[in-house]
């Protein structure tokens, strides 16, 4: 099921996807949208920003997008960072697409299953509960623990 993906599906999206469209991506760096979309950035993903209240401005290289239907090339995901509630609206829009996503991803705190059951029905993957920042650190080896077993040792104390 979509809210318990397996390691083997993370994996394969996260490898294939060369584009994010970032839905409620917030251009405040203290916001999680903000350092998820830059780290996916950072990884060579193209990230989209989509945010109505954002258009005219940019973020990592992009202009911001009003809705999913303004963007006018293909894209692999659909990131949403909006509350549940707005997910149907997502899926119906990206569904809408001439040319659509392959997956919709929901980020943590972030599930419908009736939306979720929609894109599916047409094909799409569907990742609820769960950040691609997360996913691809620890499925690619890149977790911290924060100074802890890092095997240094400091000589001053």
């Amino acid at each position: 099921m979509t809210t318990n993906p397996s390691d083997d599906l993370l994996r394969d999206v996260l490898k294939g996807a060369k584009s994010f469209a970032c839905v409620g991506v917030s251009p405040n760096p203290v916001r999680p949208s903000y350092y998820v979309a830059r780290y996916l950035s950072l990884k060579g993903y193209k990230v989209i920003p989509v945010n109505p209240g954002q258009v005219g401005k940019s973020l990592f290289g992009q202009e911001f997008r009003g809705e999913l239907a303004n963007i006018s090339e293909p894209f692999d995901v659909v990131d949403i960072f909006r509350r549940p509630e707005a997910v149907p609206e997502i899926v119906d829009a990206a569904l809408a697409l001439t040319v659509r996503p392959k997956v919709i991803w929901m980020q943590i705190g972030v599930t419908h299953a009736e939306a979720a059951a929609k894109a599916e029905a047409e094909g799409l993957t569907v990742i609820q509960n769960r950040c691609p920042k997360i996913e691809y650190q620890r499925l690619f080896g890149e977790l911290r623990m924060g100074g802890f077993n890092t095997g240094i040792i400091s000589s001053k104390l």
